[in-house]
């Protein structure tokens, strides 16, 4: 038993990617990693001492301490030489076990503290002897059948009589795994190791056999195919002899070789032998032999047994999806889970998830961060337009100049039979006489049929199931049988906060770089980024914030430019000096003219930049008046302010709706109507109103079309306004459906709409009661700033939304209002108080 020293010492830490070192070993290392090089300058400094640790995994590129085992080796750095390429040639020997721990970064470089670990011999010296016998006999074998071994080495193993060195120079010459070898370093006591390495040498002779034998009926069978090449080739001989065959008959090997390496399942490699016998019989330059022959490469193009490995690591697919999108946790949430799943289920089939949102809210960049997470080759297929079925399945061998479908198409491309495919604008699709091309889809998003998907052109079964599939839509207009086999995820509009987020975090570096700007040449303040959302986008997205920072960008960078040193003459000075603004910092050229070193974009000169502002997000009125309300109505862009005016002229009881409303809003402005004419006696209305009033209803924007039944609440205040002369709070809207019985109803959108009056300048809003559980997923900017109030009657509306109570509450019909009450201190109920900006 030998033993060492127990203190512990500090020394550089050299990460090693599949090679494992040993005690007394000398082996070359080629090291470039930065740190790697640091650390060895820091031992060539020292005592040319270093630590050497393997790496758990080789594909790591900046270890840290839990990329590393453990248990390494201490070991001399005895040559060094720099190449050429600025990588390091060093070559070292193994001293003894370290155990390495405290592992950290320093200044560049990985240090860590090691302590010696020490030999221990817990077995007989007998029992070790008998052990050596074994493995020298075993190595020897091994040696015989293994070419890569000098045989001399067995002489410079039977000089060596300590058994712990002797397994330490076993090991080093093995050819196993790497975590093999670990194990082997790990082990302390010395029977223990020579105990593993005479099963891992007796299994490596298992091999060595099996590949013997292996390579013995390769050579039996080659020489059977020999045979037929050679009287295959006097066929073709024959046949050019009689003028069948051309110069260059290679095309028909190429293919044999093709569909043996290929993988196919039988069927289909039955399929594809006799469409090559066919093309065997076939003169090359005839059109039919084309037709096969295209056939023939596709059938081979597809990815039969080609996967990637997916990548099942959740920390990993966490830290990409929050690296790639900002917020969005409920659809990071469902992501997880399925790949949660992923590891515990080996053979799951792949997923079919439909993410629903508005554009520019990242759904295509989510599938492309999916597939970066799991190791999937990345998809994206456009349904956008399609409307013949073949496109999904592919045409007929018939057909002149046929061809499969872009299923087929893309697999091809990608050569991977687990992509993700990402499925975009599903709900784009159209049909025709042609046929439908979402029927089609529905066996490639059928789990329990698309393990057999036929496309017509390739005629035989192709298995999907481990494809992952995202759709993407903009809204639920999906037919139905479609939709069901879809897990539909909804991605909700960005907030105004979000987008702030956004912008500050990742458009405005991507803008940067891509216009050629330094970050210290152009800065965006918070408050002018604030005002491109309010005034100059209106979406629910980002795309188009995008695009209105790319223009600033753009325009600073041909400022910059034209104020530049390089403006050497008198009419070339002009325009820089015209186009150096207040906001830039200005610096003195070389030659006397003005360089803009930096500009900054605030609220103040952003009209500068992006011209006058383009919308205006439905303000809320300043004042009440009486006969209109605030509604809040959902657009595929997001939510907005919708103004309903009413009015009453004299007439004989005619109900006129004016603004380019849909059937449902006419049917709903119609049982507001009948609401108000039941409660008359209630409202202090004259009972016999339509006999000498007419009732005329407009939603302004009357070039827009509008539809839907939320704004029933909305016109029924707006009538009992009307009618009753009281004014509606101009700091209140309104969203919800009304029944003939006054009872305020559940709606959609609400986050969206919420997120209009919050823009709008809103400080109340009222929503239906059965609307209060979607409450939960608004974002805590929203509810911080506005008070909410579920209602369930049109009497609670009507004391909350106008201006003075028409009558004395009845107390047997006052029902009780659980408002959500989140206002801060600093909000004002005025609709002023949100209007910083001055229009």
């Amino acid at each position: 038993m030998t033993s060492a020293a127990s203190d512990t010492f500090e020394l550089p830490v050299l990460p090693l990617r599949d090679v494992v070192v040993f005690p007394s070993m000398v082996i070359p290392l080629f090291v470039g990693r930065e740190k790697s090089i640091k650390a060895l300058d820091r031992a060539m400094d020292a005592d040319k001492r270093i630590l050497l640790v393997a790496q758990k995994s080789p594909e790591t590129d900046d270890p840290s301490a839990g990329d590393l085992y453990e248990i390494g080796a201490l070991a001399q750095v005895l040559q060094l030489l720099k190449l050429p390429d600025g990588t390091i040639k060093v070559l070292v020997e193994g001293l003894s076990r370290v155990r390495v721990s405290e592992v950290r970064d320093d200044d560049g470089a990985l240090t860590g503290r090691a302590q010696i670990v020490e030999v221990a011999q817990q077995h007989e010296a007998r029992e070790v002897d008998a052990i050596v016998r074994s493995l020298m006999g075993l190595f020897e074998q091994y040696i015989k059948t293994n070419r890569k071994i000098p045989p001399e080495l067995m002489q410079t193993l039977s000089g060596i009589d300590e058994p712990s060195r002797l397994a330490d120079h076993i090991a080093a010459h093995l050819s196993v795994r790497l975590q093999e070898k670990q194990r082997l370093l790990e082990a302390a006591d010395v029977a223990e190791r020579l105990e593993l390495l005479v099963g891992l040498i007796d299994g490596e002779i298992d091999v060595q056999q099996l590949e013997k034998r292996i390579r013995g009926r390769v050579k039996s069978q080659m020489e059977k195919s020999q045979r037929e090449y050679y009287l295959n080739e006097q066929m073709k001989a024959i046949q050019k002899e009689l003028g069948e065959l051309d110069d260059a008959p290679n095309d028909i090997d190429e293919i044999t070789r093709k569909i043996a390496e290929a993988g196919m399942p039988k069927p289909v490699e039955t399929k594809a032998k006799a469409e090559l016998n066919k093309l065997k019989q076939m003169s090359p330059m005839s059109a039919e032999a084309a037709v096969v022959r295209n056939y023939l490469d596709w059938l081979l193009g597809v990815p039969w047994k080609k996967r990637t490995k997916v990548r099942k690591d959740l920390k990993l697919a966490q830290d990409t999806l929050d690296a790639d999108h900002y917020g969005l946790e409920k659809v990071k949430e469902r992501i997880l889970e399925y790949l949660a799943v992923q590891t515990r289920v080996k053979q799951m089939k792949g997923a079919i998830l439909c993410l629903v949102g508005p554009p520019g809210v990242g759904k295509t960049s989510l599938g492309q961060s999916i597939a970066k997470a799991t190791n999937r080759k990345f998809v994206r297929m456009s349904l956008g337009g399609v409307r013949d079925e073949a496109e999904i399945r592919g045409h007929r061998r018939t057909y002149v100049g046929s061809m499969p479908g872009r299923i087929v198409q893309n697999l091809n491309k990608v050569a991977s039979k687990n992509p993700l495919f990402v499925l975009d604008e599903i709900d784009k699709m159209s049909m025709d006489f042609r046929g439908d091309p979402s029927a089609a889809l529905l066996e490639v998003l059928d789990p329990e049929q698309n393990s057999a998907f036929n496309d017509h052109y390739l005629e035989v079964d192709l298995d999907l199931s481990e494809v992952m599939f995202v759709a993407t839509s903009n809204s639920l207009n999906i037919p139905g049988p479609l939709l069901d086999r879809m897990e539909v995820i909804r991605i909700p509009g960005y907030t105004e906060e979000e987008k702030l987020n956004i912008a500050t975090r990742y458009l405005l570096p991507k803008q940067l770089k891509a216009n050629g700007l330094k970050e210290s040449e152009l800065s965006i303040a918070e408050t002018a980024i604030r005002d491109i959302v309010r005034f100059y986008t209106r979406e629910s997205g980002v795309r188009n914030l995008e695009r209105e920072i790319s223009k600033i960008c753009r325009k600073v960078v041909k400022e910059i430019a034209l104020a530049g040193p390089q403006q050497t003459t008198k009419k070339a000075a002009k325009p820089a000096k015209a186009a150096a603004s207040k906001s830039a910092k200005v610096a003195k050229a070389s030659k006397g003219a003005k360089a803009i070193v930096s500009v900054s974009v605030d609220s103040k000169n952003l009209e500068k930049y992006l011209g006058v502002r383009r919308f205006d997000f439905g303000r809320a009125e300043k004042d009440n008046e009486v006969g209109m309300v605030t509604g809040l109505a959902w657009t595929e862009v997001g939510g907005d302010l919708l103004q309903i005016e009413s009015t009453l002229m004299p007439g004989k009881g005619q109900l006129i709706l004016t603004g380019q409303l849909g059937d449902v809003m006419k049917e709903s402005a119609s049982a507001a109507l009948s609401v108000v004419r039941a409660r008359t006696e209630r409202l202090g209305i004259d009972v016999d109103f339509l006999q000498k009033l007419d009732v005329h209803l407009h939603v302004p924007d009357g070039a827009t079309p509008k539809d839907g039944p939320s704004a029933g609440i909305a016109m029924t205040t707006a009538l009992v306004s009307a009618l009753t002369k009281v004014p509606v709070r101009a700091d209140v809207a309104m969203t919800g459906e009304i029944t003939l019985r006054g009872k305020v109803t559940a709606i959609g959108g609400l986050k969206e709409k919420l997120l209009a009056a919050l823009r709008g300048g809103i400080r109340t809003v009222l929503i239906p009661e059965e609307n209060r559980k979607d409450l939960t997923d608004l974002p805590k900017t929203v509810t911080q700033k506005m008070k909410i109030v579920p209602v369930s009657w049109i009497d609670e509306v009507l004391d909350l939304a106008l201006e003075r109570p028409i009558a004395p509450p009845n107390a047997e019909s006052k029902r009780e209002t659980d408002a959500i009450e989140t206002e801060t201190s600093s909000a004002s109920t005025s609709p002023q108080a949100f209007d910083e900006v001055k229009h």
